[in-house]
């Protein structure tokens, strides 16, 4: 059961974050191979946050997954998750950072 969990400094009001949220849960399901019931996105926006000393668009997500996550699928992550804020909310990739946890149980999970 992943869980993506995405902070921007990107004002969020008046955004259709529907598309973003069915985007999201749909790229991550796709790519880490699990049903779209089982993936749960969080969108936290006007965060502080700054990225190279500067406030211009920025991202960081956390993604924890029970079940191993390797080196491909968390490129596919990174590529995919940061194409989609790119596109929907003007994010530059450069300026998106994606950590990947993997849990081994669900009683683990429960944990962090």
């Amino acid at each position: 059961m992943p869980c993506l969990d995405i902070s921007t400094n990107v004002d969020l009001d008046g955004v259709d974050t529907d598309s973003i949220f069915s985007e999201l849960t749909r790229a991550v399901s796709q790519i880490v191979g699990i049903p779209e019931k089982f993936v749960m996105i969080l969108m936290k926006g006007s965060v502080a946050l700054t990225f190279g000393g500067n406030k211009e668009p920025a991202a960081l997500a956390e993604i924890v997954s029970i079940g191993a996550i390797d080196s491909q699928i968390k490129r596919k992550l990174i590529a995919t998750i940061g194409s989609i804020l790119q596109k929907t909310l003007s994010i530059p990739t450069t300026r998106f950072v994606l950590k990947v946890f993997t849990v081994t149980s669900t009683k683990n999970a429960s944990r962090l």
